[in-house]
């Protein structure tokens, strides 16, 4: 290959020509590049190396997961995740991630919801025997935090769910839930805490389609479909297996391994390492929207993604760590209504137990619990002891022992890139894993599911670029990614 080929790439000088010359006549076969060790990253190669496909993964990070992850932090020594993330049952492709990795028995399963109120009363949502979409009736229709006038209203909005999906028409779900008549209690009590914890973004930024399709695929298909599961482990535990995964099926996992640049070549793709530079046969980029496109050679292809990038905007969660000495609810989790802080996650509670079952070390005393704000905007510049002051006084108008117990130690997590924000009109901007380049696919949570930036979305993304690999390199045939989960009862009368 001549050094013209190369000179419009981030690699282009006739030393690293020569070099990479040099190496496409000795290069292995079959042998597929993953850039990033994140859900998509890890979907992608733990489905290839299945396939057969010698894989080797390179992560910038000392550990697995990317923004679903979990490290030990300084200050306090705990092994902190750096945001709490759920899945639901409706998550058919996270699902068969975790199980094919090992890890389903990690996750606990959760059938009711409970709201809280400040003053701590309480609601509890959760099926009964009535067939889908009419299952969780009896607990919405009893419960406390709405009036018989927000329950009418919310009944009728999601009627004219059940028939299909909303379309994106360019305005914000908040304008659609104006048009069929919602309350502003309904808003505030159930219509926000369950979408913007689910598509991190407020009511008046987000589109319809994609708050449709939350509400749909969870809430009304059928009673599994809602069920929640918890992480009952740190985050990065859950991928631990990942990497003995592939590496039992002649895979590589490399760690600390940070990719400056791809470029093409003439029948394969050059991999820029600080160690050196590396070939594949093919690759798989599966980095955020604000950086994928610096990875590529310049071109019309790296200029219509970083295009259609520029369009994204990322969106913060917030984890707020605290640790009390002794236990300051029985509840395992709960929605807070009405205040900044919109989750409380026990995990002492749901860490129990299988932590003594598999590692031997008993339980400690107190309560460690995780509170979450998503689109935490308002949190991202303040400072961090007065994110604490505040979570603290408002757990303490849902839990008032708070007010007793003694705080052993705090932390704050502000994951300023959690998510892109699912702006209305914004599948116009998501690529396909399939580019210009035969060679080189893409993955990751803003890449084009039809699914928002979710675990579940992420891991779409990556079995959809292993397939369009899979089918260009005849690795193997058929599909990775999982069906959706069936509609049960009355929804199976409405096409999906």
């Amino acid at each position: 290959m001549s050094a013209a080929k190369l000179e419009s790439s981030p690699l282009g000088n006739p030393k690293v020509a020569s070099k990479v010359a040099s190496k496409v006549a000795s290069k292995v076969a079959s042998k597929v590049a993953i850039i990033g060790g994140g859900l998509a990253g890890l979907a992608a190669a733990c489905a290839l190396a299945d396939a057969g496909a010698k894989v080797i993964l390179y992560e910038r990070r000392p550990y697995l997961g990317g923004r679903a992850s979990s490290y030990e932090h300084p200050g306090t020594g705990e092994v902190v995740d750096n945001c709490q993330h759920i899945l639901l049952g409706c998550c058919t492709n996270l699902i068969d991630f975790y199980r094919r990795i090992g890890s389903a028995d990690k996750i606990r399963w959760y059938r009711r919801l409970t709201f809280l109120e400040p003053g701590g009363r309480a609601s509890q949502i959760e099926p009964g025997l009535l067939p889908a979409p009419m299952h969780n009736g009896f607990s919405f229709l009893t419960a406390p935090m709405l009036s018989l006038g927000d329950k009418l209203g919310i009944a009728r909005a999601l009627l004219a769910l059940m028939p299909r999906l909303p379309e994106d028409d360019g305005r914000p779900f908040s304008e659609w839930l104006q048009r069929h008549a919602q309350t502003a209690n309904a808003v505030k009590r159930f219509w926000e805490p369950v979408l913007v914890s689910a598509l991190n973004e407020d009511l008046d930024k987000t589109s319809t389609a994609y708050a449709g399709l939350v509400f749909r695929d969870s809430f009304l298909k059928s009673a599994r479909a809602g069920e929640m599961g918890v992480p009952m482990v740190p985050l990065t535990d859950l991928y631990a297996s990942a990497a003995s995964y592939i590496q039992q099926r002649g895979g590589e996992v490399r760690m600390r391994a940070s990719v400056s640049g791809i470029v093409p070549t003439a029948d394969g793709v050059c991999i820029a390492l600080s160690s050196g530079d590396e070939l594949a046969d093919y690759a798989i980029l599966a980095a955020p929207f604000g950086s994928v496109a610096k990875l590529l050679p310049p071109g019309l292809g790296a200029d219509d993604l970083r295009a259609k990038a520029a369009h994204f905007e990322p969106s913060p969660i917030t984890g707020i760590h605290l640790w009390f000495d002794r236990e300051i609810t029985e509840l395992d989790h709960a929605v807070l209504l009405d205040r900044t802080i919109q989750w409380m996650y026990h995990k002492s509670r749901i860490q129990r137990g299988y932590r003594e079952a598999n590692t031997g070390a008993p339980n400690e005393p107190g309560s460690y619990v995780e509170l979450v704000v998503s689109a935490s905007k308002s949190l991202v510049e303040m400072p961090r002891q007065e994110v604490i002051d505040l979570a603290l006084r408002e757990l303490a108008e849902f839990f008032p022992i708070v007010r007793e117990a003694k705080l052993l130690k705090a932390t704050v997590v502000k994951e300023v890139h959690a998510t892109f924000s699912p702006f209305p009109g914004c599948d116009e901007y998501r690529p396909a894993p399939v580019t210009v380049w035969p060679r080189i696919f893409l993955a990751g949570d803003w890449v084009q599911t039809h699914w928002p930036a979710t675990m579940e979305g992420a891991v779409r993304s990556g079995y959809l670029a292993a397939e369009a690999l899979a089918r260009a390199a005849a690795i193997a045939p058929g599909s990775f990614l999982v069906a959706d989960l069936p509609a049960r009862g009355l929804m199976r009368l409405f096409p999906e």
